[in-house]
């Protein structure tokens, strides 16, 4: 038997912890197996660069959980982009990616795949799954759901998204301080979630709940007011701007400044159709994704409201590197040693699929047929710790 791992897509506080636990479970019940990483995703996989894991790391795997990242390495590769795999050099013109990797994984004599990615990285699990399958390649993948978006159907609860959060609130607890340096001071947190408001909605949660073990002085100023949030805005919900400028601006007369937790995804139609109206080009992905960073949502935001609320000083921090580079917590290494024990049961029983929480089947930890899978799974903004926290953010 010989295992493989491969992390891909963005990384999330997960990678390092999931590789540790798949090593771990293999090496004890499965002392002759082989343990190979392939370097930098599905990059590595396609160019034939790995490295073995030596049988000497049983007894010493919990020395993953000290580390963020992965430690293999990851990349944004799409299989089914030919194009994209021939320019960046992956592969030869003529060249078929998943073939190419079907290929090294037989020559590699690999029997298990496990790959630890989002909706982009499973789904090119799905396609490389399917296409071994149609040419009688023996080979079991079993994937491991990571991403901070937590967005992926149908999976309740994805690896590495609760530590995200809590190392958002941490971020902001710091940045918010910032409102003593100026009068009428605007501060944008600017949260990861392209499609999907959980990581700022969760990150907002977890920053209040820091905020109430806080004691202030509000007779010389330092008041919870002014350190709270005064604006959530997520892709899931229609932005009323005047409305939202109206009611900051109260805020900002009153207490001197204004806190906002901006989802990256939130309002991107309508920022979109202003860089085009300027005959400028939108960045993308191999994945056809709008390059985020290029496009910077928060400087946007902050230009609108800045006019609008006479903000003498403005402020736009992203968290998302920080939080996403974190180890994993405590709440996220319990999900993580679950999901990562029933992955090497489900390989070890030859089902190909995602393991998670299955929320079409009672939330039910299950190895999740790959047909079933996809992301951009949208926030459920009916949550009620969510409506219960807007409605106290709404009172300020």
């Amino acid at each position: 038997m010989k295992i493989a791992f491969l992390t891909s897509g963005g990384i999330a506080p997960c990678l390092s912890a999931a590789i540790g636990r798949l090593t771990e479970n293999y090496l004890r019940d499965y002392p002759n197996a082989e343990i190979i990483g392939y370097l930098n995703g599905y990059k590595g996989l396609l160019l034939g660069n790995s490295i073995s894991f030596p049988k000497s790391l049983l007894g010493s795997t919990d020395k993953f959980y000290q580390f963020g990242g992965s430690p293999i390495g990851n990349s944004r590769v799409k299989l089914t982009n030919i194009e994209d795999c021939i320019k960046n050099g992956y592969v030869a013109k003529g060249e078929i990616p998943l073939e190419v990797a079907a290929n090294q994984l037989v020559k590699d004599g690999v029997t298990i795949l496990h790959t630890i990615g989002g909706d982009d990285t499973n789904i090119t699990a799905a396609d490389l799954s399917f296409y071994l399958k149609e040419n009688n390649y023996n080979l079991t993948v079993v994937g491991l759901p990571k991403t901070v978006d937590n967005d992926v159907y149908p999976i309740a609860q994805t690896l590495g998204a609760w530590t995200a959060a809590e190392q958002g609130a941490i971020f902001f607890e710091n940045i918010v301080n910032e409102n003593t340096t100026s009068d009428r001071q605007l501060i944008i947190h600017e949260v990861m979630g392209r499609n999907c408001g959980w990581l700022t909605a969760a990150t907002a949660l977890e920053y209040r709940k820091r905020l109430n073990k806080i004691h202030f002085m509000p007779e010389i100023g330092l008041s919870k007011e002014k350190w709270d949030i005064h604006c959530v805005l997520l892709p899931e919900q229609e932005i009323s701007f005047d409305k939202e400028c109206e009611r900051l601006k109260k805020i900002m007369d009153k207490y001197d400044c204004v806190n906002v937790f901006l989802s990256e995804g939130a309002g991107m139609d309508i920022i979109i159709k202003d860089i085009e109206k300027l005959g400028e080009p939108i960045l993308r992905d191999a994945f056809g994704h709008v390059r985020l960073d290029e496009l910077n949502p928060g400087k946007w935001f902050a230009k609108q409201f800045g006019k609008r609320l006479n903000a003498h000083k403005i402020l736009v921090q992203k968290s998302g590197y920080f939080g996403r580079s974190s180890k994993a917590n405590k709440s996220d290494l319990e999900l993580i040693f679950e999901v990562a024990d029933y992955a090497v049961k489900s390989a070890r029983q030859e089902k190909n699929g995602v393991i998670g929480w299955d929320e079409d089947n009672h939330n039910k930890l299950s190895c999740i047929d790959f047909n079933r899978i996809k992301g951009g799974k949208p926030f459920d903004t009916s949550l009620d710790w969510y409506k219960k926290m807007m409605n106290e953010i709404q009172s300020i």
